[in-house]
């Protein structure tokens, strides 16, 4: 008799993609709290960049860095837009 062997490959992820992801999200929502944003951003920037050098799921990774950018610069469009209105 013969053996019949099914091998099943499990897709492979980017965690750091999705990792990038949600934390450039939840900065962009989170941007008026003070600090936090910066943190976010900076690691969903990292995680993005990290997740661009693996080979699969890389819309995810580019989705995360240009996430991680928006929060930073909405953060820093807000800073500039307090001290605007409190100078003038």
């Amino acid at each position: 008799m013969s053996e019949n062997r099914v091998v099943i490959e499990k897709p492979q992820g980017n965690g750091l993609a999705v990792a990038g992801l949600v934390l450039g999200i939840i900065g962009v929502v989170l941007n008026i709290i003070p600090f936090l944003p910066y943190v976010l951003g900076i690691m969903a920037i990292i995680f993005g960049i990290v997740g661009l050098n693996q080979p699969v799921k890389q819309g995810m990774a580019k989705a995360s860095l240009v996430l991680g950018i928006v929060t930073i610069g909405l953060k820093i469009l807000f800073w500039l837009f307090v001290f605007g209105i409190g100078s003038a």
